[in-house]
């Protein structure tokens, strides 16, 4: 690998090849094999970004900068090869390194901090102990489709954090994490102003629907979710316990009734197509016949230009046999439930929002 990724150094040869020796190729040629071994070395960072993560190197650099020498006590390394990491992802812009060979955060590496207001630290550590292990068994998803978490540690996902309640903290601190950075650009998008009952279905520790509650001061929340994950809302945090109920309960089960708005954020994606169904026929079946259903999820765009949700379906795959999907694959699973789709509304995030109503109201 460090040979071949060393071939970044060289330009294609313009001298013609000498008797018995193959042409090199053009320079398109070359770029395609630099591109495919970049592509393919991207591993490296991610792994040292997680033990950075799971090291809290940003935190032991909060006050300013240090030197490898000086962060290897405090973190239990060695201090040589510690400066080979933070050295790594300085070139990737998480840190920077000064002329006395001190480390500091860079804006980037910043969010790396456990007490950052966006930070990600938790997600990109967890990433590094259970993703990356899951990812040893992605062939067995590729042959069968079924998702590969088990493999890797005896048993499905959910049973896993519920029976290691430290991972299981970990995971909802998490998802915290990332509704955190994408509630803004979720509230910008999309006027929750006169919803009325707000039902957060697989709310989590309830971080999108306090800031909903705290933007509407009209308007009263449930948040539902199963009952080890809703015992760590942050409501009565958020000073809205007085507006929202808890309710602790499973997807597949009876949910929350008459509401006027459900939303359900990052949820179908874990699931497949015929448990989509069902937990949206569950969903109609508990909401006003005037309800709205919002699904607010990684949307896949069509074409071939870059986009996160395109990743994070082959992460869905391999770690539970779930999907993101497309807006046509969305429109058929919610026609098939009994709802139509009203829009698709993009937002300043990975996410966009699916708005749909139940067909029937004259129920």
């Amino acid at each position: 690998m460090t040979a071949a990724s060393g071939t970044s150094a060289r330009t294609p040869r313009s001298e013609t090849p000498k008797e018995g020796e193959q042409p090199m190729g053009n320079a398109t040629e070359l770029d395609g094999s630099l591109r495919l071994l970049e592509i393919g070395d991207g591993f490296i960072y991610a792994s040292a970004l997680h033990l950075a993560a799971e090291l809290r190197l940003a935190d032991h650099l909060a006050q300013g900068p240090r030197s490898a020498a000086e962060l290897a006590g405090p973190t239990g390394t060695h201090a040589p090869s510690l400066h080979r990491l933070l050295r790594a992802l300085a070139g990737c812009g998480v840190f920077r390194q000064d002329d006395t060979g001190r480390f500091a955060l860079t804006d980037v590496g910043e969010a790396l901090r456990s007490d950052h207001p966006r930070s990600v630290r938790t997600t990109v550590a967890q990433q590094g102990r259970l993703t990356v292990r899951t990812f040893q068994y992605a062939e067995h998803a590729l042959r069968t489709g079924e998702g590969t978490f088990s493999k890797a540690f005896g048993q499905p996902v959910w049973d896993y954090l519920k029976e290691h309640p430290e991972e299981g903290t970990d995971f909802d601190t998490a998802m915290h994490e990332h509704s955190r950075v994408e509630r803004a650009a979720i509230v910008k998008a999309y006027d929750f102003t006169g919803a009325g009952r707000i039902v957060d279905i697989g709310g989590g520790d309830g971080t999108l629907l306090a800031t909903v509650l705290a933007r509407c001061p009209g308007e009263s929340g449930v948040l539902f979710d199963l009952p080890h994950v809703v015992e760590r809302n942050r409501i009565a945090d958020a000073g809205l316990g007085d507006r929202c109920e808890i309710v602790g309960g499973d997807v597949f089960g009876e949910l929350p009734a008459d509401g006027d708005l459900y939303t359900m954020k990052s949820v179908l994606h874990g699931w497949t197509d015929s448990e989509v169904v069902t937990i949206l026929r569950g969903v109609r079946a508990a909401m006003k016949p005037d309800g709205r259903l919002l699904l607010i999820e990684r949307v896949i765009p069509a074409g071939d230009a870059p986009h996160p949700s395109k990743a994070f379906d082959l992460a869905m795959l391999i770690m539970a046999g779930g999907q993101e999907r497309t807006e046509e694959e969305y429109t058929a699973l919610l026609t098939e439930a009994g709802f139509r789709v009203e829009r698709v509304i993009g937002t300043e995030s990975v996410l966009s929002i699916v708005q749909a109503r139940p067909v029937d109201t004259g129920r």
